[in-house]
């Protein structure tokens, strides 16, 4: 009753009732716990923040990553059953990988909330970071077991193709490693800069190859932004490959159909 008390009063109450309002047309209900929700969209890059996680999203955001990769990894285990661990890995890192979460984030529309309360410019990994943060509030919110249908349910059945993912090799710098091995090519990953934009580190990464600089890129994570270096070089080098469009479904007896499902 009192929890049901909370939620009346957070949708049609509460100075934060249009966040309510929105989180219900996001998730399908409206939180008891609205403070919590509120902090998922705090920044620490915000002028309206400082350092303190306390005071920003990061803490939500460190349980939430571990409650995404506990959902991810049992889901695959049990939608594969006859694959090994190097494959539900490789399937794990595909989804819970920052590029994935940032356009979840991008697809949900969290970069209006992110505006709501931070004066600063909104940057895509925000939008993984939010993600993040609000998978944690979800869990405070609903326990793990109705926390994880939720997201399945809600999220990542409407924003994730996972057959797409099943069937594309993103990883660029693997691609670009294996094919510098096998054509003998000398490769290096180096760090033009590292400098700070919106009180964050950022990392400029350049691909060296043979000794010429081919693909360069900037993002907050290094791995992220030598993943973009990467990608660049194979376009210059004509090496890359597109994206296949997801196949049709095949039909209940076909020996595919099941691993065409999304989720």
């Amino acid at each position: 009753m009192f929890k049901l008390i909370h939620k009346i009063y957070n949708l049609y109450f509460s100075k934060e009732k249009a966040l309510a309002r929105r989180i219900y047309q996001l998730l399908g209900f409206v939180p008891a716990k609205l403070n919590l929700f509120k902090l998922a969209f705090y920044h620490k890059s915000s002028h309206n923040q400082n350092a303190n996680s306390l005071r920003n999203n990061e803490r939500l955001e460190f349980l939430g990553d571990a409650m995404l990769s506990a959902i991810v990894a049992e889901y695959l285990y049990l939608k594969y059953p006859e694959s090994d661990e190097g494959f539900m890995t490789k399937m794990r890192s595909k989804i819970v990988k920052r590029d994935s979460l940032n356009a979840i984030g991008a697809k949900m529309g969290l970069d209006e909330l992110l505006e709501q309360y931070n004066d600063t410019k909104i940057s895509q990994s925000m939008l993984g970071n939010a993600f993040e943060a609000l998978a944690g509030a979800i869990y405070f919110e609903l326990g793990y077991q109705k926390g994880k249908k939720l997201i399945i349910n809600k999220i990542l059945r409407q924003y994730l193709d996972i057959h797409d993912l099943e069937t594309y090799d993103d990883n660029y710098k693997s691609q670009l490693l294996e094919w510098s091995q096998k054509h003998s090519k000398a490769i290096e990953f180096r760090t033009v800069s590292k400098y700070k934009l919106q009180k964050r580190d950022r990392f400029k990464i350049a691909v060296i190859v043979d000794g010429k600089k081919y693909g360069v890129a900037d993002d907050f994570n290094k791995k992220s932004a030598e993943q973009h270096a990467a990608q660049s070089t194979l376009k210059i080098l004509g090496l890359a490959k597109e994206r296949p469009a997801s196949p049709k479904t095949g039909g209940p007896n076909s020996t595919s159909s099941r691993s065409r499902m999304k989720w």
